[in-house]
């Protein structure tokens, strides 16, 4: 199972942090480094944000051997065509280590703030469908495309140069809707990235996409299974309170939602669990961008 870390890119990003994690998650051994995809909310230093293909683009010219990506990036900041333009070309300069990941939206105070419709539930994962559609449909076809759909359309558009990887980079549709969301992950997606689930609520999600790709002619194999979660680590218990204290919130409050909680042993015995499941990768959202020191106890704890 790979172990990779994921920030949220609003949280105070500047190019100092993005700039040291890439460097702690390179050095350390981590598999991977994901972002989030946000624009800037309230006033510095908290909410400053690295727009996400600037930060992305960086990363592929500046490491050598990490994935990367976004966790996730919504469908109403870019035009399809521009995101499949753009991924095609940053997955290339890093030699093949991007995954796109893509989702509908949520967060309605920042599409308000910047003037970005999100529309509500029913049109916001109609628009993203033909979203997605229109994406992998300009990666993957040899041949100029044409669609005419009820948000987007294209007349024998065609990308230019190709990905170099055959298909483009991978595609990770992130979410947990058993209604929407994972009907789209069996249809599109290389990748499913749930989001904060127990174990158990992980398995349960992950048998009712087996059924969903099976009714697409699609084996369970073909889609890979992630988990985006928290990450609650301390090198003694001390340090540990601390971080909960910081949170406000208990470590079993936070292990029920799906964290992962404790000090070297116990974090190690939470995500031996998730390997056992069959999972194949988990993205741990570190928060404190001050704690370089135990972010690479972290590594040297589970890796």
């Amino acid at each position: 199972m790979d172990i990779n870390i994921m920030m949220e890119g609003q949280a105070g990003v500047y190019w100092s942090e993005w700039t040291r994690m890439a460097r702690t998650v390179e050095e350390a051994g981590f598999a991977g480094l994901y972002r989030s995809d946000h624009l800037p909310q309230g006033a510095p230093p908290e909410q400053a944000a690295l727009e996400l293909w600037v930060s992305l683009t960086w990363l592929a010219s500046h490491t050598q051997r990490i994935t990367f990506g976004s966790l996730v990036s919504p469908s109403a900041f870019r035009p399809p065509v521009i995101t499949a333009w753009m991924a095609s070309q940053v997955d290339d300069l890093s030699g093949g280590r991007l995954r796109l990941g893509l989702g509908a939206g949520w967060n309605e105070a920042e599409h308000r703030a910047f003037g970005f419709p999100l529309l509500k539930t029913g049109p916001r994962f109609a628009r993203f469908q033909e979203y997605v559609e229109v994406v992998t449909r300009l990666m993957r076809s040899e041949t100029p495309v044409t669609f005419e759909g009820e948000y987007y359309e294209l007349h024998d558009a065609m990308l230019a140069p190709r990905p170099r990887r055959e298909g483009g980079p991978p595609i990770t549709i992130g979410g947990n809707g058993r209604r929407r969301t994972l009907p789209l992950v069996a249809k599109y997606a290389d990748e499913w990235n749930c989001v904060w689930r127990t174990p158990a609520q992980w398995q349960r999600l992950s048998a009712h996409l087996d059924g969903l790709l099976e009714a697409e002619g699609r084996r369970p194999e073909a889609v890979r299974r992630t988990l985006m979660t928290g990450i609650f680590f301390g090198r003694d218990e001390a340090e540990l309170r601390e971080a909960l204290a910081e949170r406000g919130e208990s470590a079993e409050q936070l292990r029920a939602a799906g964290a992962i909680v404790g000090t070297a042993g116990a974090v190690r015995e939470q995500l031996d669990e998730l390997a056992k499941l069959g999972i194949d990768g988990v993205m741990l959202q570190w928060l404190d961008l001050s704690a370089w020191d135990r972010l690479e106890a972290l590594a040297e704890a589970v890796l």
